[in-house]
């Protein structure tokens, strides 16, 4: 049976907490777009219903984007920041924890592509004598079992030391440091791998800290640079940052919250500002609804990568979780038959998610302002029963707003990925 891991960096919470941070205020953002305005027609109540309900249940603001023929919808709820009351805006950027890998992914399938390394190689011959120690052997771990979590590497966020440091009573302490990748493989190679490569299945973001690695090794570039020359900027992701130990957020942008302690001394503090470098390769990255959405959709269209390639992506293991997991993306069937492929990223005070249809004809990018579950907005915004449109169906403005905004999904293209 496969082995569990949190997909991505697990929230800051979990032991109880004396002393909670300040609650800081932003300048409210720009307004999103003229367009922000109700969905009229109704074919998006369901998801924004299930909005209201993440809200509902406890937190502060949820965002989602919806692209599909009829257009592009972007729908909120709820507040970006509990002090001024600021609703959450289409603009606002968050982190996207582990979305990241599916861009580092990319990037070495694109490597792969150029001859430039394959990813068959054993991860020693980039990374000699880096995954060595207490049962890891780089010799018999390839950069593909890196990709699709079978290498059986131990994953740094389930040693318990670091998860003091960095999820619990020591985040106070240390949310400012900074972390090498090096430190990050190192505390993983303290403990015994989880099985031997290639057996079993096992989500490790130790794995792609070792990938960013692998592409810095082969290019000669960080791993950001890489990322940045051959996706971000050939889509024209104006909202998507590699932040690097940049502590703060780029704006426009919300608060990021999380409940520390239990029961009734719980309290919601402000966990916006964090070295990413905790992350690095596997989770650091900011983005938008918008950006995720066409990341996702020219990935998926096969304007980064060749047809081989895509075919590559797109094989998939069981996890034992209920969906398959491929090179930096995964797949699920829905509760209404319908296949989705994309990827979730959880780091501190931020959830988010894009998923789309194989053929892109539906994309859906999400994000909430804390640790909450996000499957009720998934399933809606693509099992939801929509209905026909009548006279102010769906109007969502007290839930924070959405918008039609037809035909920008259609012009995003891309001339050259280098």
């Amino acid at each position: 049976m496969s082995r569990r891991r949190p997909h991505g960096l697990r929230a800051a919470a979990g032991a109880a907490v004396a002393t909670a941070l300040t609650l800081t205020a932003v300048a409210a953002a720009p307004a999103a777009t003229a367009a922000d305005r109700p969905d009229r027609g109704g074919h998006h109540t369901r998801t924004q219903q299930a909005l209201d309900a993440v809200v509902a249940a406890g937190a502060p603001g949820a965002l989602a984007q919806v692209r599909d023929r009829r257009g592009t919808w972007t729908g909120s709820s709820g507040v970006a920041d509990v002090e001024t009351e600021r609703p959450r805006l289409r603009p606002d950027r968050f982190r996207i924890g582990s979305i990241t890998k599916t861009f580092v992914a990319t990037v070495l399938l694109q490597l792969q592509e150029e001859r430039r390394l394959d990813l068959d190689d054993p991860v020693e011959r980039w990374l000699p004598g880096v995954v060595r120690g207490n049962g890891h052997d780089g010799r018999k771990v390839t950069v593909r079992q890196l990709l699709n979590h079978t290498s059986g590497i131990y994953d740094v966020t389930s040693d318990r030391g670091f998860q003091e440091k960095v999820f619990e009573s020591g985040f106070f302490e240390h949310r400012y440091d900074t972390w090498t990748p090096e430190q990050l493989v190192a505390i993983a190679m303290e403990h015994e791998p989880s099985f031997a490569p290639g057996t079993d299945w096992s989500y490790s973001n130790t794995n792609y800290v070792l990938a960013g690695m692998v592409i810095e090794a082969a290019t000669g570039n960080s791993y950001a640079e890489e990322v940045e020359r051959r996706v971000v900027r050939p889509l024209g992701l104006r909202a998507t940052e590699l932040p690097g130990t940049r502590v703060t957020m780029p704006r426009p942008h919300g608060r990021a919250y999380e409940r520390l302690g239990t029961g009734e001394e719980a309290q919601l503090v402000d966990v916006t500002e964090i070295n990413p470098s905790v992350a690095w390769a596997a989770g650091e990255m900011v983005s938008t609804v918008d950006d995720l959405n066409r990341f996702l959709r020219a990935l998926l269209d096969g304007r980064l990568l060749s047809g081989k390639s895509m075919r590559e992506m797109l094989t998939t293991v069981p996890t034992g979780e209920g969906d398959r997991y491929g090179l930096g993306i995964r797949t699920r069937d829905l509760s209404c038959g319908v296949e989705v492929w994309g990827h979730s990223g959880g780091i501190h005070g931020s959830v988010s998610y894009v998923f789309s249809t194989r053929d892109g004809s539906r994309t859906m990018a999400y994000n909430v302002n804390t640790s909450a579950s996000a499957d009720s907005v998934l399933e809606a915004g693509f099992c939801g029963q929509e209905p026909a449109a009548s006279p102010g169906a769906g109007e969502a403005g007290q839930s924070g707003g959405s918008s039609p905004d037809r035909g920008r999904a259609a012009g995003d293209r891309v001339t050259g990925r280098r």
